[in-house]
């Protein structure tokens, strides 16, 4: 996998330097960022085969950019770095559309060995696309469609939309809505679903080319 593009999303600079450097010494062709708002203007503007994205960012949580990666049509692995080992946790990266996880501390050595398994398995070079007509901002938990103008979203709201985006067209099952929304063991309602789903149709109904949210009965919704 020598000269596969990297994008490194870490917010401690010598923690960040230090997997560049040692990700370059392997043969990586190595990029950098320390936000998640610079992690997604480089996913616009760079080609990415990999990215290692650092869970706890300044600004956003790297779980959110990457369901908002995965739903604007990014299907670049995704390694996940992050502090917390618990069960819960990684869970939650997988179910935002995650690929791998490694725990701090750790040995350039494994990441080395993680990020090839998955090029392997993933190709390198997939192009990047936008779907479903969305831009869904992490950070500040928007989202655009066709025109100008953008809705805000809770956080809840953005990971429903996100879910739905990354499969635009397909039925998403409302347990899966669920898992991807709330923490591992939340107390989720019947109805709590079905009315977050009514929060986020009318924000997109005010979004000029915005796709509509349909029902599918027994299943669960789509984006069409």
């Amino acid at each position: 996998m020598t000269g596969a593009r990297v994008l490194v999303v870490e917010d401690d600079a010598p923690l960040r330097e230090l997997l560049a450097r040692g990700l370059r010494e392997e043969g990586f062709a190595v990029r950098t960022a320390a936000t998640g708002a610079e992690a997604m203007e480089r996913a616009h503007s760079d080609d990415v085969d990999a990215w290692v994205l650092d869970i706890g960012l300044p600004d956003a949580d790297g779980r959110d950019v990457c369901q908002a990666l995965r739903a604007q049509g990014y299907d670049a692995p995704v390694l996940f770095l992050t502090a917390r080992d618990a069960m819960v946790d990684r869970l939650a990266g997988f179910r935002a559309g995650g690929d791998d996880y490694v725990v701090k501390p750790f040995q350039i050595a494994e990441i080395v060995a993680r990020l090839q398994a998955l090029l392997r398995r993933a190709g390198a070079g997939a192009e990047a696309t936008e779907a479903a007509g969305l831009a869904l901002d992490p950070v500040g938990h928007t989202v655009r469609a066709d025109g100008a103008e953008t809705a805000e979203l809770t956080p809840t709201e953005f990971r429903v939309l996100a879910t739905l985006a990354a499969k635009p067209g397909a039925a998403v099952r409302r347990a899966d809505l669920v898992r991807a929304a709330w923490p591992e063991g939340a107390m989720v309602h019947d109805n709590t679903l079905d009315v977050y789903i009514a929060r986020v149709r009318r924000k997109l109904r005010a979004l000029e080319g915005a796709p509509a949210i349909a029902t599918v009965h027994g299943v669960g919704y789509r984006l069409a």
